[in-house]
């Protein structure tokens, strides 16, 4: 065997590579810095806050400038050094906190907070259309503010996220607050809310299907009380039926078995999901006024209006009153009462949307790119964009999908 011929490649190899080499540069994603601002909430016995000290930390770890105004956390249990220590600015001026990219609260903004705000700024918060007018909208428009609302926000699934989370603590905080309204000291018909050896449970009538009822059937069960469910949907009450392990009684809405219902009823829930902006009317005054003495009314739909035609917003000061000798609770934000839970849960859901904002550029391009978020944009740089918005307050409408079509 003879020794291998010299091809000569070896020798050319090595000459090639004290040339200059081509480097592959990393490819800059579309990362933006954002400005969000956390403002104190004002309006009247709001506990909770947008997001938590935790997830102010996440949001400045990646780059993101978060500024919380002076006592935000407060009702929720979280000092301002909490806050600090994760990286976020303490503001203490009013005016500078809506001078944000992005304005992250839990109620709807006041006028004079959208007064604040610059031009083309984004909104972040619950609409509560059971409280907003015409006003607040022209407002939204005269600034040509981006408004989402949280009632409205889907996700990949076409889920409500915010929705959700807050129906499960209303839903987990109603039975408690109907067991002390039944009691006597606050006027109740004097009966706990369950049973004991001997005495008849107490009944409990749940209006809708959905988050609400699920969790308030859950307490309910769980101190010994007879559950019934109302809904028009058959999928919800087969799909609730199967959660509650078959425990609860199911109809649709009828006014015989309804009514029926109604006048043997202890606690009635009026969890109705709003319909096109709105949550219909399921009780009259003449079913109301046929019920028990003493007994108790929660309408958890009253940030929509309301499922109970002698329903009226009530606060947590003074959460109740009476008409035709039944306890009304008609608070719109139940899941307040539990402020650090609430803000806990909120702060799992905007957090990740917050992130993606920041990495499609900000929120035009998190519009443009992401079609799952645009059902919360209810208000786009001047236009209405939500249909139904439009149509309950006689506002002019533009389509989302035309006015992103319109960028190209």
């Amino acid at each position: 065997m003879g020794d291998k011929k010299n091809t000569g490649f070896a020798d050319l190899a090595k000459e090639s590579s004290l040339y200059p080499q081509e480097k592959l540069l990393k490819v800059k994603r579309g990362n933006k810095s954002l400005r969000i601002c956390i403002p104190n909430e004002v309006s009247l016995q709001e506990n909770r806050v947008a997001l938590t000290p935790a997830a102010c930390g996440i949001l400045v770890n990646n780059d993101q400038e978060v500024c919380v105004e002076q006592s935000a956390g407060q009702h929720s249990n979280f000092r301002d050094t909490d806050y600090s220590e994760t990286g976020a600015q303490i503001l203490y001026s009013n005016k500078e906190i809506f001078e944000g990219d992005v304005i992250v609260k839990v109620e709807p903004p006041t006028l004079e907070e959208i007064e604040l705000m610059q031009p083309g700024s984004t909104v972040m918060s619950a609409i509560q259309l059971g409280n907003a007018d015409t006003p607040y909208f022209e407002a939204l428009r005269r600034k040509k503010i981006t408004a989402v609302g949280f009632e409205m926000i889907e996700d990949k699934v076409r889920g409500l996220p915010i929705v959700n989370a807050m129906s499960e603590i209303a839903g987990s905080l109603v039975v408690p607050i109907a067991a002390e309204l039944l009691s006597s000291v606050n006027e109740g018909r004097g009966i706990i809310l369950g049973g004991i050896t001997g005495v008849p449970p107490t009944r409990v009538v749940i209006l809708g299907a959905g988050t609400v009822a699920e969790y308030a059937a859950r307490a309910a069960f769980g101190l010994g009380a007879e559950v019934r469910i109302f809904d028009n949907e058959i999928y919800k009450l087969r799909r609730i039926k199967h959660k509650l392990g078959n425990q609860a009684f199911t109809s649709t809405i009828d006014t015989v078995t309804l009514g029926q219902s109604l006048k043997s009823a202890d606690v009635v829930i009026g969890a109705v999901r709003a319909e096109k902006g709105k949550a219909r009317c399921v009780l009259t005054e003449e079913m109301v006024a046929a019920m028990k003495p003493g007994s108790v009314i929660i309408d958890v739909s009253i940030d929509q209006g309301g499922c109970i035609a002698t329903s009226k917003i009530t606060s947590h000061n003074k959460p109740t009153f009476k008409a035709y000798d039944v306890i009304h609770y008609c608070v719109p934000n139940i899941a307040s009462r539990a402020g650090r839970t609430a803000t806990t849960a909120l702060s799992n859901i905007l957090t990740p949307i917050l992130l993606k904002i920041a990495d499609a550029g900000g929120i035009d391009e998190m519009i443009y790119s992401h079609k799952w978020f645009n059902a919360g944009v209810y208000a786009y740089k001047g236009s209405i964009t939500n249909l139904n918005i439009a149509k309950r307050y006689n506002l002019p409408f533009k389509d989302l999908s035309l006015l992103l079509a319109a960028r190209f």
